[in-house]
């Protein structure tokens, strides 16, 4: 009898079962309904429960946002859009929001689909969707700041003097303008030099960062390249679910990660029932789930390091990486990730916000005051030394913020003026860039952090804010 042709590659591979089940994104009107009124849920935790707002300013500031279908590789809107349905809804009293402070709790209903999310020291706003807990048990986390009674930026004193009458005119035509922001500080390297704040703004007030948050991964990411817990941002990413050698994903490495050129998306499942390639952009915000598992069963959409293409999962991979590196050396989770990077700089207000399972989001939703947001800023002016100790590899400071590519004038984890979006800057100039206009600029040439709260989905004046801190270099470099 002749042999069975194989079909199948019979060379025996100890190290892996091959690649990861993709995770498919549903896209019907249900889901995204979902997606809405969970985000809206979080909105809320986050506005009351970790920035501290009462109800009434919860609800002048807050702004429906109705989930959209993921878009493709050019980042157009694909497939239906609920906005006008949502924001009829909303207008007509159709969406609920109730607020527990009692259990840090919001819940919003839109008909019969509900979306909670809760508040829990040191876990930000937890968002659980349609369900009622969350996945883990939120105990306190032990954190340490040894410098905490010293001058900032090592410690938490601080007294602004007054802006110099050019700076406290520009203050006064942003805030004017952008009636959304918490507050603007500028400091040196060594004292806040001016500070203001909106009615519900404050120095001690921990405000949104969304995407600023990854600068924070991006670093510590370098914390651990220092410490000798990873090689290099060139070897590939060591995901836990990433394990087979054969699978494409092996040829993602933590530098595309930083970069957002690791090709990562997902099939969407449209409500006509089509299937298109998507890239997660806000699906980590709004699906109450496992967001570092979604993250590294994303699909590898294009060619690892040849497409920008801006995502969250790609971050939440660093996220996976970075629990794995702690978890593998018996370390606990959650006091090791805060411990790597901001207990030690001293800040103090800064926390993540958990997903469903407790993995710290590594994408976004962070919160902190604008003093502890400057402290990372003074990190990257100081050549990544704090105090008299090295915390990143030597160099690490021109790699983050060099952009490396055409096409894009993105870092690692950090955006760039190389494309004169501020005009009156340098074309060095970076920022860690949050969704809504947060930012924290570094100021290298000039020794200078810039750091700027933003509510969500409110809109600043990009012209005057570039006039204030031009106006700031001038004062103070």
């Amino acid at each position: 009898m002749r042999p069975v042709e194989p079909i199948f590659d019979l060379t025996p591979h100890p190290f892996g079962h091959g690649p990861v089940d993709p995770v498919v994104c549903d896209a019907s009107i249900a889901a995204l309904r979902q997606r809405t009124v969970n985000f809206a849920a979080k909105r809320y935790a986050d506005m009351m429960f970790v920035s501290g707002l009462d109800r009434a300013t919860a609800d002048r500031h807050f702004r429906l946002r109705a989930a959209v279908v993921p878009a493709g590789l050019n980042d157009r809107p694909a497939g239906v859009t609920i906005q006008p349905e949502a924001d009829a809804a909303f207008a007509a009293g159709r969406i609920v929001i109730e607020t527990d402070p009692g259990d840090c709790r919001a819940t919003v209903r839109w008909g019969d689909t509900v979306g909670q999310a809760v508040s829990r020291p040191g876990y930000g706003s937890i968002l659980l969707g349609p369900h009622s807990a969350p996945d883990f048990d939120a105990e306190p986390i032990v954190r340490r700041f040894p410098d905490a009674g010293q001058s900032w930026p090592r410690g938490d004193a601080a007294e602004a003097p007054a802006a110099p009458p050019a700076l406290s005119q520009a203050l006064d035509g942003y805030f004017a303008a952008s009636p959304g922001t918490y507050g603007v500080l500028v400091a040196s390297t060594d004292r806040v030099l001016a500070e203001r704040y909106s009615p519900f703004g404050g120095s001690d007030r921990a405000t949104p960062s969304w995407s600023m948050t990854k600068a924070i991964t991006c670093t510590v990411i370098g914390r651990l390249i220092h410490d000798g817990w990873l090689t290099s941002m060139h070897d590939p990413a060591l995901a836990p679910l990433w394990s087979d050698p054969r699978a494409i994903h092996r040829l993602i490495t933590l530098d595309h990660l930083v970069r957002m050129r690791s090709g990562l998306g997902f099939p969407v499942r449209h409500e006509d029932g089509r299937t298109s390639i998507g890239f997660e952009n806000s699906a980590v915000y709004q699906d109450a789930g496992n967001a570092f598992e979604a993250a590294q069963r994303s699909v590898v959409a294009t060619i690892p390091g040849s497409v920008f293409r801006y995502v969250n999962s790609g971050m939440n991979v660093l996220g996976s990486v970075i629990r794995s590196q702690i978890e593998r050396r018996g370390l606990p989770y959650y006091s090791t990730a805060y411990g790597l990077l901001v207990d030690r700089l001293g800040m103090g207000s800064y926390q993540h916000s958990a997903d469903l399972a407790g993995n710290l989001i590594a994408s976004g939703a962070g919160y902190a005051t604008l003093r502890d947001y400057a402290k990372l800023g003074v990190l990257y002016l100081n050549d990544g030394v704090w105090g008299r100790e090295r915390l990143l590899p030597a160099g690490w400071v021109d790699y983050a913020l060099t952009p490396t590519h055409s096409g894009t004038s993105y870092a690692a984890c950090f955006r760039t003026n190389s494309d004169r979006v501020f005009p009156d800057l340098p074309l060095d100039t970076a920022w860690a860039a949050g969704a809504s206009d947060q930012r924290i600029f570094i100021l290298r040439r000039h020794r200078l952090t810039v750091a700027v709260s933003n509510e969500t989905d409110h809109p600043i004046d990009m012209a005057a804010l570039n006039r204030l801190i031009a106006t700031a270099i001038d004062c103070y470099a």
